[in-house]
């Protein structure tokens, strides 16, 4: 049953929310590398691939409302729109993502200090083409990547979608937490279970 019918939340909604002891389940769709740099208290890492791939056996154990954040909204409505497809109706979105929460000034967990994937994206993208320009003038053909990772960049705004992000995401840089399916899911079971018996 749902708590609430607001399809996208502002932090301090959210937080009162958590607060309130209502059956929330906060899904953080980041990699796991900018999850443990900075996320919400008590929020679950499912990494967009993984919550992709794994999505109707993630499906089975969200019969709570589910609260999708990443950095700022992205990724998060990619989420959303996979978890609709599914048939998840209680799905939700954190206005603003982990930069509104912190905008806010709301609790957080921080751990080691990491790049976000967007920022990753921008120095992978700008140092390919800067290069690329520059020896251009020795291999002419090298403008050619340049205009390729623009043409790239431009798709990407245009379809909300980033084939180097993805790409980065898998990297071991922000990989380096654990996080698989067996283990979020093993999370979400053992939180009904104690929710539950609350009530």
């Amino acid at each position: 049953m749902t708590a609430f019918s607001a399809a996208t939340l502002y932090p301090a909604e959210l937080l009162e929310l958590m607060e309130s002891g209502k059956g929330i389940r906060v899904i953080d769709v980041r990699t796991p590398g900018e999850f443990d740099t900075v996320h919400i208290p008590g929020a679950y890492n499912v990494p967009l691939d993984l919550l992709r791939e794994h999505r109707d056996e993630f499906c089975a154990h969200l019969d709570e409302d589910v609260v999708l954040m990443c950095r700022s909204g992205r990724r998060a409505v990619q989420a959303e729109e996979d978890l609709r497809a599914a048939g998840l109706i209680n799905v939700h979105l954190l206005d603003g993502g982990m930069l509104g929460w912190e905008g806010e000034g709301l609790p957080v967990n921080r751990g080691a200090s990491r790049w976000d994937l967007e920022r990753q994206v921008r120095l992978v993208a700008g140092s390919i083409v800067f290069g690329s320009v520059l020896a251009s003038v020795a291999v002419p053909k090298l403008k050619w990547l340049a205009a390729g990772i623009g043409g790239g960049l431009t798709f990407a705004a245009l379809s909300n979608t980033c084939a180097m992000g993805m790409v980065l995401s898998k990297l071991p840089y922000n990989r380096s937490a654990s996080c698989d399916a067996q283990s979020v899911v093993a999370r979400l079971v053992a939180a009904k279970t104690v929710s539950a018996e609350r009530n």
